[in-house]
């Protein structure tokens, strides 16, 4: 039941990202439906290691730091082409999850919180000190995202690349969700030790799950590097791995659509909050908070209950 009705939600959101175009008269609309598409793909791998396994990650900005950088480096220093370069880094990242995932997600709660926090810092440090190859404060550029000689210059096109690797991306989470994994990383979010008990491997699903939400962050960040004229440390920070976590709770914790939502709305409101200038902070804080006291499960699981009250 349940996987026809995200196959469902998977042909609902291609329709919509066919036909938003039409909707989008400008170049300035274009880049906002792209950063969204950009965050969507982190929060959708994010949701999968918060929502369904129940494990915290304030560091994930520093993986999709970690992949815009080995784009840049790979592509502009060494001459690769930029997919092998987002291959490449994905490598690195996973990797890199996986040697760290072991020890820290033996902790919980907030000890885990502090981890990974941890983890976010050193990668935004090394990023901001290491001049000589990242390019320090100042950024790196990535150059131009080239296949098979064709180079994507404009935001037209940028939108389906990203709009396509969105949809990829919730294919695979979704597929993921409802494999033995999923099922396994719900009884680690239900209790661990009754999922040890059934004979669960809980520490392998865990660090399964991390190293593949890094790599979903890895990912978009190489993307994003193309994107962008330039790549900074900035976008590896701290607050932006808080930007990430909150577009997944926003949205609703275990439901890879309402990661999606989450990130698009997070990602759209501040553009159309512009317009009130000195309040603009102010009011996405009121929206954020009335959203978190009157729908607690997040936007997308709320509503829907609310639609299965309804047809009941």
């Amino acid at each position: 039941m349940f996987r026809n009705e995200r196959m469902i939600g998977l042909a609902v959101l291609a329709v919509i990202i066919a036909i938003l175009p039409q909707f989008l008269p400008n170049n300035y609309y274009y880049d906002v439906a792209i950063q969204a598409g950009f965050n969507a793909i982190v929060c959708v791998g994010l949701n999968l290691l918060i929502g369904y396994a129940g494990q915290i990650s304030l560091g994930h900005a520093g993986f999709f730091g970690l992949g815009a950088y080995a784009s840049a480096i790979l592509c502009t220093r060494y001459g690769w082409p930029p997919i092998l370069a987002l291959l490449a880094g994905a490598l690195v990242v996973g990797v890199l999850a996986f040697v760290l995932a072991r020890p820290i997600l033996k902790l919980k709660g907030h000890y885990l919180a502090m981890a990974t926090l941890g983890i976010g810092i050193i990668i935004s440090i090394v990023l901001n000190t290491e001049a000589q190859i990242t390019g320090g404060p100042d950024g790196i550029s990535a150059g131009p995202f080239s296949i098979g000689g064709y180079t994507i210059k404009t935001e037209q096109t940028w939108y389906w690349v990203v709009g396509g690797t969105l949809l990829v991306a919730i294919w695979l989470a979704n597929n993921l969700v409802d494999s033995p994994v999923g099922r396994a990383l719900r009884a680690v979010n239900g209790s661990e030790v009754g999922a040890e008990v059934v004979g669960v491997d809980t520490a392998r699903y865990k660090v399964l799950v991390f190293v593949v939400s890094a790599v979903f962050a890895s990912v978009a960040g190489s993307l994003f590097a193309h994107y962008l004229p330039q790549i900074t440390p900035a976008k590896a920070d701290f607050f932006k791995s808080i930007e990430f976590v909150t577009m997944v709770v926003f949205g609703g914790m275990a439901s890879t659509f309402g990661s999606l939502v989450g990130a698009v709305f997070l990602s759209a409101l501040p553009q159309v909050l512009t317009v009130f200038e000195d309040y603009e902070a102010m009011i996405l804080g009121a929206i954020m908070m009335g959203t978190m006291i009157f729908m607690p499960r997040g936007l997308v699981p709320t509503l829907g209950s609310l639609l299965v009250r309804r047809r009941g």
